[in-house]
């Protein structure tokens, strides 16, 4: 099941593509502004944002620039009330992948995201090409360098996230509460010996590295 996060001010728009994409077998996200978005990206795997232009703090364009400083993969289909030519541009050249004009037929919508999930082949491999090595979710696989490594889950995880945004600090306790779970009773020193792992097993692999950050947790650095 594919995660799509809803990002709009309107609270019955939010609630209405719920609806319909839960009712298509996606598992759906929302958030009422660009920075609400981004702290649910930071917890949860997203593989396509549905995006407003509208909103306070953070408007869709702004949201749409930040992301793509880190993430140049990810599908994102903006929605808007906005007609003009000159939205829709500003809205490519900030890095969207589509657009639709508000308000939106549920049919169109899906298929819309069905080209674009299609598009980056997300649907038929969940996976993270990093250099020169391959992530794949579905099997918590790295292959790279001639070999094939299966990870157990909770090492995949954390390097899948890691890798999905480099450059990216994330501290101890959210990749705790997104691995591990708000309610687990391990503390954070977890994520530290796992980290320990992951570096023993790609010792001596030059693609990335996972760097420690003093007082705030780790980052994933490509290095290839």
């Amino acid at each position: 099941m594919f995660n799509i996060l809803v990002v709009d001010d309107d609270k019955n728009i939010r609630f209405v593509m719920k609806e319909v994409l839960e009712a298509n077998q996606y598992n759906v996200f929302t958030a009422k502004n660009g920075e609400d978005a981004f702290e649910v990206m930071v917890n949860e795997h997203i593989d396509l944002v549905i995006v407003d232009i509208m909103m306070p703090k953070m408007d869709g364009y702004e949201f749409t620039e930040e992301l793509r400083n880190f993430n140049q993969e990810l599908p994102v289909l903006m929605v808007s009330a906005k007609q003009l030519p000159e939205d829709r541009k500003k809205g490519f050249v900030s890095g969207i992948d589509d657009f639709m004009t508000k308000p939106i037929d549920p049919e169109e919508l899906l298929l819309h995201i069905k080209a674009l999930l299609r598009r980056y082949k997300i649907i038929s491999e969940r996976q993270i090409a990093f250099g020169d090595i391959l992530l794949d979710y579905d099997s918590f696989t790295v292959k790279g360098h001639g070999e094939t490594i299966e990870l157990p889950q909770k090492e995949f995880l954390l390097l899948y996230k890691l890798l999905s945004f480099p450059g990216k600090i994330f501290t101890r306790i959210q990749l705790m509460d997104e691995i591990w779970g708000a309610d687990c009773e391990t503390d954070s020193e977890t994520v530290t010996v796992h980290i320990g792992r992951l570096r023993k097993r790609f010792d001596g692999w030059e693609d990335f590295e996972i760097e420690s950050i003093r007082g705030l947790g780790y980052k994933a650095v490509k290095k290839a």
